[in-house]
């Protein structure tokens, strides 16, 4: 059970960016618009603790989807327990990347707080010094500040993204672009319910002027 919802919204931005598709495996090509995923991974690099979960509700693109291809130097191996160590220049490789250029999105998301009687691997409540009010404040004072745990990104690491804080019902807000789009079948998030088979979730992101509407984690929309 989750209580006490509240709603936020960042403008975030960047140089380029790349929101993977699963699907391809060998070369990176971005998906055309910011996936749920990402723009979780936004607010939870600003803000994150385990009495609570980022849910976002809605997406706006703000700046004309634009594309660039480049190609990459990437390494071909993980270091692990059977390779110890790695030389670059025998496992180099390149490959080509299809990415989004100069993107800038409007990104909400409900911070959700949870009871410590309702999360998992807690046996009891250590009582009221907990309220979902200091939780909203946290994340208010830091992203006001510009704060965050984690440098931000727009899909992959390399891609840094810088955020304000946005206040949702503002009269001035730059308006979203004037666009409709169905995006197909897309990337919603990775079900951690089964720790040992982590499974993705997708869903279908139509956008309508400008603006992409993310159902909830449990809607009958998402596709398991």
């Amino acid at each position: 059970m989750e209580y006490f919802d509240k709603e936020y919204c960042l403008e975030v931005w960047g140089d380029m960016a790349c929101f993977t598709r699963p699907e391809l495996k060998v070369e990176r090509v971005s998906y055309d618009v910011i996936t749920p995923s990402a723009a979780r991974a936004v607010f939870e690099s600003i803000f994150w603790k385990d009495a609570i979960r980022w849910e976002v509700t809605k997406i706006e693109v703000l700046n004309p989807i634009k594309w660039t291809a480049i190609r990459r130097n990437e390494v071909g191996a993980v270091a692990g327990k059977n390779i110890k160590s790695i030389y670059i220049e025998e496992k180099r490789q390149q490959k080509n990347a299809l990415l989004l250029k100069d993107v800038r999105y409007r990104i909400y998301a409900k911070l959700i707080f949870i009871p410590v009687r309702d999360r998992k691997n807690m046996k009891h409540d250590p009582g009221f010094d907990e309220n979902p009010g200091k939780y909203n404040a946290m994340f208010e004072r830091r992203a006001a500040k510009g704060q965050c745990f984690n440098q931000p990104y727009l899909g992959t690491r390399e891609f840094a993204a810088s955020f304000r804080l946005i206040d949702k019902n503002a009269e001035d807000l730059r308006p979203a672009i004037d666009e409709n789009r169905d995006f197909g079948i897309m990337l919603y998030d990775m079900d951690f319910s089964d720790i040992k088979n982590v499974q993705p979730m997708f869903y279908r992101a139509k956008m309508v002027q400008g603006a992409i509407m993310v159902p909830a984690y449990n809607s009958e929309e998402i596709l398991r």
